[in-house]
């Protein structure tokens, strides 16, 4: 029996380069595979935690998401992606296990207290319970849908090890009904930004995005970065500082990049003859996936219609898992 897997991404914008290499590539080789079971939300619920006075910019996000994932190969007819609020019963068994964690817990949860430190700044004292209770959503998220293996990074741990201790908490209580999920570290690489900004995001301005286009990519592979103290085009380089050779590494030929950071070294190639063919070899990787993005932006009866079938089919899922948890818990009154 294939074991299922739980993943998913909160409807902020548009994905971009480090999401490809960091995740969904991942995702389609595991999809790919045949051994998995694949579930992906879109967590249009919790991106209102920090954007509840913006619903229309969440609504977009989520066909913006969407959009991205098609581009990318993730392929419905394999993969479950499904919209978080359409499922009620998630929203549901937050609820319930509201009851099983405590503030104290939750506040000592490192990824909550590194993200609510980084939310004062935009929100003063004003912190939602929503974004408080996060780590409740998310262990619903995974055991509506009985996740088995949930790919995450690091810096998710605290997240999932939580959904743990609520599911041993529940299972004590009531009866074993819910599955442990476990963790799957991702082997996907974080991107840096064009600025050699370890965190690659909109706010900084430092990304390619997926359907950038190819005017787009150029003037911003112009801008990146480079050996600041290489002052003409004749200067010796360091390749190891430039994010111009970082980027090389991801987009050119292995071959290509011994001999780009040779020439850099020897002054012999110049930081603009440099970002030309970077920006060319990006535009190059990126054009299937643009070209399969821009189909689907002109058939978005497609991208609907794909929406539908995966929530409603993960629905069904969900309630065949609600009946099993009010049972449990003598909630089942009139079955």
């Amino acid at each position: 029996m294939k074991k299922r897997i739980l993943t998913g991404d909160r409807p902020t914008g548009k994905l971009h380069i480090g999401h490809y290499f960091g995740s969904l590539q991942k995702r389609v080789e595991m999809q790919n595979s045949g051994e998995y079971d694949m579930f992906i939300l879109i967590a249009d619920v919790q991106a209102l935690t920090d954007n509840f006075n913006n619903p229309e910019k969440v609504r977009k996000n989520v066909k913006e998401l969407m959009l991205d994932y098609l581009a990318c190969g993730i392929d419905p007819k394999k993969t479950t992606i499904y919209i978080q609020s359409m499922i009620p019963e998630t929203a549901e068994l937050t609820v319930y296990y509201s009851n099983l964690v405590t503030i104290a817990r939750l506040e000592r949860n490192p990824t909550v207290k590194t993200e609510i430190a980084q939310k004062r700044e935009l929100f003063g004292e004003s912190v939602t319970y929503g974004f408080l209770g996060y780590p409740v959503s998310q262990a619903a998220d995974i055991t509506t849908f009985e996740g088995e293996l949930v790919p995450a990074g690091e810096d998710q741990e605290p997240l999932i090890e939580q959904c743990r201790e609520i599911v041993r908490k529940f299972n004590t209580i009531y009866g074993n009904v819910l599955k442990e999920p476990q963790i799957v570290l991702s082997t996907g690489k974080r991107i840096k930004g064009l600025d050699g900004n370890e965190k690659m995001g909109k706010s900084l301005g430092n990304a390619i995005y997926l359907s950038d286009t190819e005017e787009e990519i150029v003037k911003k592979v112009m801008s990146a970065v480079t050996d600041p103290n290489r002052i003409t085009k004749d200067s010796k380089g360091n390749p190891d500082i430039c994010m111009v050779a970082y980027y090389h590494k991801l987009f050119t030929k292995k071959e290509d990049v011994d001999i780009v950071c040779s020439e850099c070294r020897e002054g012999k190639r110049g930081c603009v003859a440099c970002k030309k063919e970077l920006a060319k070899n990006i535009c190059d990787y990126l054009k299937p996936i643009r070209e399969k993005r821009k189909y689907y932006e002109e058939h978005p009866e497609l991208v609907e219609q794909y929406l539908k079938e995966g929530t409603e089919k993960a629905k069904k899922v969900a309630q065949e898992t609600m009946k099993k948890v009010k049972k449990a818990m003598k909630l089942d009154y009139f079955e």
